[in-house]
């Protein structure tokens, strides 16, 4: 397959020639047999790695499955995703994981599978799978009532760290929250929810403390560490002034909603971390921008709308958003503060790198052919109606997104967004 007058994220105007799953070339005037696909200028971006999703396999398809997840991943221009642990059973055991790997066998994109902390864990028979990473380990409860104490957190690090696999982290400080908070939440429900109150319940200042506890511990230990949806300036800015083997990601969410969208949201922007005020959101997004902060991952965390339609306290957290990252991203290059690369480098070449993907993130020769084509003349309103998550809704309604033409992965057409169709459930584990 050849790809013709395909832009790159840095401008320039190139072929790419495939050769079964690997990109073979990338110049000018390149030949190939084969089919032969005029981009005309338009943006061709390596697939993205979504570091972070919840596919909810096994335990709670009503909500999402590995194909209907994957469908959506590939629809939105990702080519790898990262699941984690919070399902049922979760992946704390080698036995629980093997269950995992077996539902994943639906997906038609490549992924890893994170391994779970909880004081039942086993880490003799887990570490002795295919890990992608260990985590998101929880500091405090969210889906799936995995919440560790300190303690534990540390031994895991160590583990960790003497069986060279990643530690991925959600931070926040349980003793922090602020309980006043949550009993104003009253008994509004969906949209017509006093959301904020979730806001004032996990407070900034818990993310704050659990981050810098969390890099403490993970720097004594040697360990590589990678703080999860951070929503805060200042928790990223911990994690820049640490050493490189630390590493955040951020959320679209955290970096485009604030508290002043609740109102409209209601339940369904009920979060952890919990959205923040704009003004934390623009310096949020500030340093996203400035390379502060190191990768963008989703924390897609599809639930039905019939279960967000209740009270506060009663919604579970957390929002679908695989297939509207990088659409919404390349929205910010039209008239936002973004640039093609940065988006580039935010989705693809360094969560590839963090985490060792060294055959995913570019477009160069020897690489896999994870790529996506964009027209970034073609932005549309995006809407919950079309997007392929099995929950169906999306806290972006109505935002502007620009969807790929097309998405390959290792060099096979899995999604033509022209014909509204999905290849097979070819994916593969990229740590297997």
């Amino acid at each position: 397959m050849l790809v013709r007058n395909a832009t790159l994220a840095d401008g320039r105007v190139r072929d790419v020639r495939i050769d079964g799953e690997r990109i073979d070339a990338v110049g000018t005037d390149l030949t190939a047999e084969g089919e032969v696909v005029d981009a005309d200028e338009r943006l061709l971006l390596p697939g993205a790695v979504d570091a972070h999703v919840h596919f909810r396999e096994p335990g709670a398809p009503h909500k999402e499955t590995w194909r209907t997840g994957s469908r959506s991943a590939a629809a939105g221009g990702v080519t790898t995703v990262v699941d984690q642990p919070n399902t049922d059973p979760p992946t704390t055991t080698g036995a629980a994981y093997d269950q995992k790997e077996l539902c994943a066998d639906d997906a038609l994109v490549d992924y890893g599978i994170n391994g779970g902390v909880t004081p039942d864990w086993d880490p003799e028979t887990l570490l002795d799978r295919p890990v992608f990473a260990l985590g998101e380990v929880f500091l405090a409860d969210s889906t799936g009532e995995m919440g560790i104490d300190g303690d534990l957190f540390e031994d895991a690090v160590h583990r960790a760290s003497e069986a060279g696999v990643p530690v991925t982290v959600h931070a926040e400080d349980a003793t922090l929250f602020d309980p006043g908070a949550r009993d104003r939440a009253g008994e509004g429900t969906g949209r017509g929810a006093d959301a904020d109150a979730w806001s004032a319940y996990r407070a900034a200042a818990a993310e704050i403390a659990a981050v810098e506890r969390a890099v403490e511990i993970g720097v004594d230990a040697g360990a590589r560490l990678h703080v999860a949806h951070t929503s805060t300036p200042e928790a990223v800015d911990i994690v820049a002034d640490a050493p490189d083997a630390v590493t955040c990601e951020v959320t679209p969410h955290h970096c485009l909603l604030s508290r002043d969208d609740l109102g409209d949201l209601g339940t369904f922007g009920r979060m952890n971390p919990p959205l923040r005020s704009e003004k934390r959101r623009a310096a949020l997004y500030d340093r996203v921008v400035r390379g502060r902060a190191d990768l963008i991952a989703t924390d897609h965390a599809p639930h039905t709308r019939a279960e967000k339609e209740t009270t506060l306290l009663d919604a579970p957290s957390g929002v679908p958003g695989v297939e509207t990252m990088v659409p919404l991203l390349l929205a910010e290059t039209l008239d936002g503060p973004l640039t093609a690369e940065r988006v580039r480098d935010l989705t693809a070449a360094t969560p590839a790198e963090t985490f060792d993907l060294d055959r995913k993130g570019r477009v160069a020769a020897g690489m896999d052919a994870d790529l996506a084509l964009y027209d970034l003349d073609r932005a549309r309103p995006i809407r919950g109606g079309r997007l392929h998550s099995k929950c169906g809704w999306t806290p972006f309604e109505g935002r502007p997104g620009v969807f790929p033409e097309w998405t390959l992965v290792r060099g096979t057409r899995v999604y033509d967004g022209v014909m509204g169709t999905f290849g097979s459930a070819d994916g593969v584990n990229v740590r297997g």
